[in-house]
């Protein structure tokens, strides 16, 4: 499926897709997707990377929550027809970057034929010409459009936490992806770790599983440490990088987009 998606786009929509879209995935709910996504976003921005932040779980969608922006147009009106995906594209003062905004309490993304999937690949594609880097902040699981954006994107980062259910949702996500896309490289990043030491051990657990039952060994892109002021900094709808930006996961989030930037020059 993927594959002929891919094939219909232009080698010029193929080369922003493979190295522009950033996916970040999960097997479930509830482990710092989202907020990861944000700050992502805006550490790279902050290293002057024009970003451009799509939240594509519409059932779910809280990006602009978490942000407190107030939008007019979401997702939800390029899904219905209502608007164009470069109509809905608004500018984050907070972050200085640019966001397109889910709908939350709509299965439309996920219901999409797949016709209407690919125009909106092929939107996004040209739409990301604009940009050094196009964040997906994809809803959890591993539904239809959520593993054909992702496996046509450059990176994909699958979030984990140290939770049983968090390890074994990302395994299965990954076997998912092996199975039906094998060209697709997923890379590991454990959030909400108590140490940098405890999270390496959370990932060594799910790279034993990956490499001993799919035989392949996803990479680990980086730890994020549990921090207190996270909450405070979604509570107050700031990001985390303008509110505490000496905190220990504001610093994480900033060296795995530094790692990213430094992984493309060594390309």
């Amino acid at each position: 499926m993927v594959e002929d998606i891919v094939a219909q786009l232009s080698s010029r929509q193929q080369f922003y897709w493979q190295n522009k879209m950033i996916a970040v995935v999960s097997g479930k709910g509830g482990v710092g997707k989202t907020w990861f996504s944000i700050t992502l976003a805006h550490a790279l921005s902050g290293l002057k990377q024009k970003t451009l932040l799509f939240d594509g779980d519409l059932g779910m969608a809280n990006i602009d929550i978490q942000l407190g922006l107030m939008v007019s147009q979401d997702l939800g009106s390029v899904v219905t027809g209502a608007a164009t995906l470069n109509q809905i594209v608004h500018y984050c003062d907070k972050c200085r970057f640019d966001v397109i905004a889910g709908r939350s309490g709509s299965a439309g993304l996920a219901a999409m034929p797949v016709g209407r999937l690919q125009i909106l690949a092929e939107d996004l594609a040209l739409l990301s010409d604009t940009y050094d880097k196009v964040i997906l902040d994809m809803g959890a699981g591993a539904d239809k459009a959520i593993r054909i954006l992702s496996g046509m994107s450059g990176r994909m980062i699958v979030i984990c936490t140290d939770e049983p259910t968090s390890l074994t949702d990302a395994y299965a996500f990954v076997k998912l992806m092996a199975l039906q896309y094998p060209k697709c490289h997923p890379e590991i990043v454990i959030n909400q770790a108590e140490t940098l030491r405890e999270g390496k051990q959370t990932y060594d657990i799910l790279q034993k599983a990956c490499q001993t039952f799919l035989k392949i060994s996803p990479p680990l892109l980086g730890i994020v440490r549990r921090d207190a002021r996270v909450r405070d900094a979604i509570r107050s709808q700031m990001p985390l990088i303008s509110r505490y930006p000496t905190s220990e996961a504001a610093e994480d989030v900033i060296e795995i987009a530094r790692k990213i930037l430094q992984d493309e020059k060594n390309v």
